[in-house]
């Protein structure tokens, strides 16, 4: 037994030479610098994990003062459902986008809406974890799986369907 132990003290590891490695998080400067989403239809606030081509988890801190609040609803306030199915596009688009090289001049858009289900109202003050998985990944297209959750519980579930377009130039002004 001693014999073993003298060999694994004296072994030499070797270490294999380190790639830089993809980042993993975003803040909102790097968001906004991928998505063309601004105040207030900007609906993820900070990106926590990245898989690159496969997977993203953002976050989206829910906040009274958001101008859905007015009317949906006055006494009860809660975020809307289709609001929850833009974030997870929104996570989708940031995971994806930054595969994209001439991103400036691309839009990702909706295609379609699978499966979707609202399991738990969200409410201001609440923190959803938007986890976004990709499905099937084209040169123009993607699917992508969405869950949101609120404290490891399912708010919002969703499949959706995505496509990149040309964006229309910008006008130039007079």
């Amino acid at each position: 037994m001693a014999a073993m132990s003298e060999t694994t003290e004296n072994a030499v590891s070797v270490a294999a030479p380190e790639t830089p490695a993809a980042k993993q998080t975003m803040d909102i400067t790097e968001i906004i610098s991928i998505l063309p989403h601004r105040y207030p239809f900007l609906l993820i606030d900070r990106v926590v994990e990245i898989e690159r081509k496969q997977r993203i988890v953002a976050i989206k801190n829910v906040s009274f003062n958001e101008p859905q609040f007015q009317g949906h609803f006055p006494d009860y306030p809660i975020m809307p459902g289709v609001l929850m199915v833009e974030a997870i596009a929104q996570a989708g688009g940031a995971l994806l986008l930054t595969e994209i090289p001439d991103r400036e001049s691309k839009l990702m858009v909706f295609t379609g809406i699978d499966s979707a289900k609202f399991r738990k109202p969200v409410v201001p003050g609440d923190q959803l974890r938007i986890e976004v998985k990709v499905l099937n990944w084209r040169t123009n297209a993607v699917r992508m799986q969405g869950i949101a959750t609120v404290d490891g519980k399912v708010a919002c579930e969703a499949i959706v369907m995505c496509a990149l377009v040309p964006r229309a130039a910008k006008k130039a002004e007079a």
